[in-house]
């Protein structure tokens, strides 16, 4: 590493989610390392979103998705493996959609249209996603104001992005370089069993389950969240 400086950070946040999501950890992080926020909003396919991205991305970075954001991640390293140096993925998931699954998302896509923007984005994180507690309220309002900022189209979008996202499995076994698999006891749209599985997918991956949050840890428990980023952050890079 140069002078001591870890390679620059880069944050892909969920589904109609802005850099508020990573707010703590940016304001933390950023004492000791460059920390940059992408938008996974750039087309209705991962592979367009992700080819996005790639165009104004660091040569070389750190990169962590959660939800939507680790969807675009994997297909990130996926495309660009001498470019994604280390791989965080907070509570996703590496399987395509079932048609049935893909099919029961039309309808918020109908409401989002119908003028429900709010009402569909509540469908998608449901406040028994969140861990119970103080701020949970705080934080379902902070979304709800994140996706009125991104608008209609933005939802559209990312719904066609997970409806249509490939498998990942193949690629995530190949992979040679420090991951961590962090996630919330309490999520139930992507609960820890899955994570572990997701985790034993990967060569070398450690497994983080942050025991007070639910699907948005970054908010739900900001302390734990980056501290396991500097623990991945310093993990040494693995050998090709």
């Amino acid at each position: 590493m140069r002078g001591g400086m870890a390679e620059p950070l880069v944050l892909l946040p969920d589904l109609m989610c802005d850099a508020r999501l990573f707010g703590p950890q940016i304001a933390d992080l950023s004492r000791e390392m460059a920390v940059m926020v992408a938008p996974v909003a750039g087309g209705e396919r991962v592979e367009e979103v992700a080819s996005g991205l790639l165009d104004v991305l660091p040569q070389r970075f750190a990169l962590a998705g959660l939800g939507l954001g680790g969807i675009v991640a994997m297909e990130l390293q996926r495309r660009a493996p001498d470019r994604v140096s280390r791989l965080m993925l907070m509570n996703t998931t590496p399987l395509a959609e079932t048609p049935q699954q893909a099919a029961e998302r039309d309808p918020l896509i109908i409401k989002a249209r119908a003028g429900r923007l709010d009402e569909a984005v509540r469908a998608l994180f449901p406040s028994d996603s969140l861990a119970p507690g103080p701020y949970r309220g705080e934080i379902l309002a902070m979304l709800s104001d994140m996706a009125d900022g991104l608008g209609l189209e933005v939802f559209v979008r990312q719904i066609r992005v997970l409806q249509r996202r490939r498998d990942q499995q193949s690629a995530l076994r190949k992979l040679r370089v420090p991951v961590t698999v962090l996630c919330g006891a309490h999520d139930q749209l992507y609960p820890v069993k899955r994570q572990a599985f997701l985790a034993e997918l990967i060569p070398g991956a450690r497994l983080a389950v942050i025991e007070e949050a639910g699907h948005l840890p970054p908010l739900e428990a900001p302390d734990a969240v980056s501290a396991a980023i500097r623990a991945w952050m310093a993990e040494p890079m693995l050998l090709r």
